[in-house]
This record gives structure tokens, C-alpha cells and sequence, in this order.
């Protein structure tokens, strides 16, 4: 595992400006692609079912932005951590839900599902034969060696969505650090509108195994179609989303003719 860990302030500076990425180096890996992209997938796996015994907050904010000030003119915020009941099942409790300003576009459940499921992008092995992966080359983003891939979906399947852009997979740990795209498909119909603007997430380390979602950035404009007497309408959006807080669930073991059996679980350590 490497010693440094991404610093994600340092990260989110440079990516704006460009100075933490190297120049894009197409030469051949010596490694062959088939193999880095199923060691990607193995270890985007283990660290899958690791995320899945984490507990840790969601910070969400949705803005409409205005086109003459550039400021917002209607907010979606939510805080909400995700935890385990005294089963072991997973809940959310929602700390902070102030009234929803926004008027000039809906959330929708499929919106909130992006959030929760497709911005943190996971590519585990039983999904990779829904993508086909083109090799890029390598890049060296602020102090990691990275193999960067386009990402597309193999078909578009009725009421799935993908993720279709470029992710960044760290030489060493074979997991993914860095991704940029949208979600697709995108449906313009009009009064079935189901739209979302490029994002970018980036990761961090923790406890110096896996590569954690820390932060999001998604940010366009949104075009819906005319319906009716109405205009077709233009909305630029922003979503931040922050994932803080990444705490391992435990689960108490006693010992009982010999097996291993699980008793109560115990809230993480503080």
C-alpha cells in the first residue's frame, strides 16, 4: 500500500487548475490491460463489501444557480448519516432537512438514488461485463501513478442507469481515485424528464486500506424540452456532495463449540 495518502484539499486545487495531472501517457503498461482491469475489478469488490460495514455522513446540497447573479435561487439540503440498527441493518437518520427552496426543478427518487449510488462510483467484477473499458494510458495525478479509462456502458438496459466517463485507478492499490462523467441514459421526454449534469468524485484512504468517496461536484445546465403552451426551459444546477465521518461497524464475536458466532454489534468507536 503506499505510504501517502491523497490530500483531498491539495487534490481539488490542482484538479481545478490542472497542475496535480501529468501529461497522459498512451505507451502500452507492462502490465496487460485484461489483468489490470480484473485486478481493478476483484479489489473494487473487497472494498464494496468493506464500504458496506462502514457508518458515515452524506452532506448534500442541490442549488438552481441564476443566470444574472450566478448565485443560487433555491436549495435542496440534506445531512444524514448512515448507520447500522442494533441488528446490524443498515438505516439512514437524517440530522439537518431545512425547507426545500427549490422551484424550478424536482427532485426526483431516481435523483436521490444517484446520489446514494452511481456519484460514488464502484466498479465491481460482476459489473464489469455491463462496460466495456478502454485504455487510455497512464497519468500521474498529485503523488499517485494512475492507469486512466474510458468508461462506457456495453447496452443501455430499460430503468438501469450507468455511469459513462473516465475513471482514474491507482497503480498500486488496483482501486479507482478519481472519476469524471455523468449517469446515462438521460430522458428528454418531455414530462418524463430524468436529467443530471457531470460530476466529478473524488477519493480518499482510509484506514489505509481502500479508497473512500470523500467529495462530489456535479455542475450544467439542464435542458427541458417544451411542454404544451410552456417554453423549453434551461437550468444551471450544482450538486456538492461530501461523504466525512467513515467509521468500521463493529460486530462483538464469542465462541460457541467452536465457531464463530456474532452477538451484538457495537456502534463504532468514536
Amino acid at each position: 500500500m503506499p505510504q501517502a495518502l491523497l490530500t483531498l484539499a491539495l487534490f481539488l486545487s490542482t484538479a481545478q487548475s490542472g497542475t496535480g495531472f501529468g501529461p497522459l501517457d498512451t505507451t502500452p503498461p507492462a502490465t496487460p490491460i485484461p489483468a489490470i482491469i480484473q485486478r481493478m475489478g476483484q479489489q473494487e469488490s473487497a472494498f464494496a463489501a468493506a464500504r458496506d460495514q462502514y457508518t458515515f455522513r452524506q452532506d448534500v446540497t442541490f442549488d438552481t444557480i441564476a443566470d444574472d447573479t450566478l448565485h443560487p435561487d433555491g436549495e435542496y439540503r440534506q445531512i444524514t448519516d448512515i448507520s447500522f440498527d442494533p441488528s446490524g441493518r443498515r438505516v439512514e437518520h437524517v440530522l439537518f432537512a431545512p425547507q426545500n427552496t427549490l422551484q424550478r426543478v424536482t427532485l426526483t427518487e431516481a435523483d436521490l438514488d444517484d446520489v446514494a449510488h452511481r456519484l460514488p462510483f464502484i466498479l465491481t467484477a460482476p459489473e464489469l461485463p455491463d462496460y466495456n473499458l478502454t485504455y487510455l494510458g497512464q497519468q500521474h495525478v498529485d503523488d499517485l501513478d494512475t492507469y486512466v479509462f474510458d468508461v462506457k456502458p456495453r447496452q443501455l438496459v430499460k430503468h438501469h442507469r450507468y455511469f459513462q466517463g473516465k475513471v482514474w485507478v491507482d497503480q498500486q492499490d488496483n482501486e479507482i481515485v478519481l472519476i469524471n462523467g455523468t449517469n446515462v441514459p438521460q430522458d428528454t421526454r418531455p414530462g418524463h424528464e430524468d436529467l443530471s449534469p457531470p460530476f466529478t468524485t473524488y477519493y480518499q484512504q482510509i484506514d489505509g486500506k481502500y479508497w473512500f468517496p470523500v467529495y462530489t461536484k456535479a455542475e450544467g445546465t439542464l435542458h427541458f424540452p417544451a411542454q404544451h403552451d410552456a417554453l423549453s426551459q434551461s437550468v444551471h444546477v450544482r450538486t456538492i456532495v461530501r461523504y466525512t465521518d467513515y467509521k468500521r461497524f463493529h460486530v462483538t464475536v464469542t465462541l460457541h463449540y467452536g465457531s464463530e458466532v456474532p452477538t451484538t454489534p457495537t456502534p463504532p468507536q468514536k
